[in-house]
């Protein structure tokens, strides 16, 4: 088991979160991320900048059981078919209950910007959003470390 991070757009705080519960419950943290960011972790991949690329790297590095940490929808959905857990640095966590509703709200936004509208980015990181991280990826190596 192992807890593995889509670094590309991870923030810092998420980050620093998994590598200290990944010491405490002494399950290793692998982190991927292309060649742009300086990420420094004990197992860090290293991608190219294409589009995808990193998301294709966690995609093939998950197993079943892993903790898979990515704000990308699609990747949530596709690790959750191969029996990992799956959560958002912010706290979310993706079920095989919730994706589809998840998948469905992404392809509405996507073809509204494409039509030429406009959807609202991300608000600023707050201390909640790592209160409810930390709680969350705790809760999950809990409940997987028996």
């Amino acid at each position: 088991m192992k807890i593995l991070v889509d670094a590309d757009a991870c923030p810092k705080n998420a980050l620093q979160i998994c590598m200290e519960l990944g010491r405490r419950y002494s399950v290793p943290v692998w982190t991927v991320a292309s060649f742009n960011h300086n990420i420094v972790s004990d197992y860090h991949v290293v991608v190219g900048d294409a589009s995808q690329e990193a998301d294709i790297k966690v995609l093939n590095l998950t197993e079943a059981k892993d903790i898979i940490v990515t704000q990308d929808w699609g990747l949530a959905a596709m690790v959750l078919g191969k029996k990992a857990s799956c959560l958002s640095p912010v706290g979310r966590v993706f079920t095989n209950e919730n994706i589809e509703f998840l998948l469905e709200e992404r392809e509405v936004k996507a073809k509204l910007r494409r039509s030429g509208g406009r959807t609202k980015g991300p608000n600023k990181r707050t201390t909640q959003e790592d209160s409810r991280f930390y709680s969350c990826l705790e809760e999950m190596l809990s409940a997987t470390i028996v």
